[in-house]
């Protein structure tokens, strides 16, 4: 980031990948940031203020961004990043496997983003990352819940987009491809061979480079773009 103002900078399912990945690049860029994680523990948190929260739950994130601002001061930059899978085929997926998904992966992102919005509303500046997947736009066999959660994010940020535009608060989806994370470490060689053989850059991505793009997207520089999806992946979503 190029700001030279010191932020309030929320990570939700900071604890680890991408998320703590982000969090430690606005922590060395001088903002405040705060990472909620539903253990309340991180791998590496030095300097990070951790809030235990589980964004299936309304009254969790509400105590959880009420700490924050007791701890730091109004939140303004979410970066929404908190999720989880239950892979299965359709046809083997129960209704909970579904629900579930989407309830961590999208209505999780709704009502951080609704607890968030009030502060930014007040300051007339907030930013909102919304981390997607290249899943959410093109699908993926044995993922139809993790792939709806995340195209709906995508809806879900152009309507915040349009709803806070006037008052200075930009909305805005990164959409990362396959990562160096602990979720591609447990595939198997031939998977993860599999996978690469689709990515046109032929390797995997960093988490830090799934970071810049959210740390750019959170700055003063980018005040003009909102509800637009960036696709980080190799070039994968080409297609």
């Amino acid at each position: 980031m190029t700001d030279t103002t010191s932020r309030v900078v929320l990570v939700t399912g900071g604890n680890r990948g991408i998320g703590l990945a982000t969090a430690k690049r606005f922590q060395a860029a001088g903002h405040r940031v705060a990472i909620t994680a539903r253990s309340g523990e991180a791998d590496d948190s030095d300097g990070l203020t951790i809030v235990r929260c589980d964004v299936t739950d309304s009254a969790s994130v509400d105590a959880a961004v009420g700490e924050i601002e007791e701890t730091l001061g109004a939140v303004e930059v979410l970066v929404s990043n908190a999720g989880i899978t239950r892979d299965g085929l359709v046809l083997r997926m129960g209704d909970d496997d579904f629900t579930d998904v989407l309830d961590a992966n999208l209505t999780g992102g709704f009502r951080v983003a609704k607890r968030v919005a009030k502060g930014m509303m007040r300051a007339r500046w907030g930013r909102m990352v919304f981390v997607s997947s290249v899943v959410g736009l093109g699908g993926q066999a044995g993922q139809a819940n993790y792939a709806a959660s995340k195209a709906g994010l995508i809806g879900l940020a152009r309507s915040l987009a349009k709803e806070f535009a006037s008052r200075n608060i930009t909305a805005n989806v990164v959409a990362p491809g396959p990562i160096e994370t602990d979720m591609l470490a447990a595939l198997t060689d031939d998977q993860r061979e599999a996978m690469l053989a689709m990515v046109p850059a032929g390797r995997l991505g960093a988490a830090d480079e799934i970071a810049a793009a959210i740390a750019f997207l959170s700055s003063d520089d980018a005040g003009y773009i909102t509800g637009t999806v960036l696709p980080v992946d190799g070039g994968l979503s080409m297609g």
